[in-house]
């Protein structure tokens, strides 16, 4: 299946309504356009992180004393 797009003014493109579709691609989320060794663009569709989604990411299971990190750090 081969669709076309067009490139507009500043070089903007729209993402056909089959990708969007198919992909769940929404406003806001990140198109990343890399190329492979064959020199063929590969994209790729990911969605926005937002502050919510990186909430515990970075937890520790250990406890830890902000003290203790302050005074290491001063050394």
């Amino acid at each position: 299946m081969v669709i076309e797009t067009k490139v507009y003014q500043k070089n903007q493109i729209t993402i056909p309504s089959e990708f969007r579709k198919k992909y769940d691609i929404k406003p806001e989320d990140i198109v990343e356009w890399d190329e492979n060794e064959n020199g063929e663009i590969v994209l790729t569709f990911r969605k926005k992180l937002s502050l919510k989604d990186l909430k515990g990411a970075g937890t520790l299971k250990e406890t830890t004393n902000a003290v203790e990190l302050v005074n290491d750090l001063y050394k």
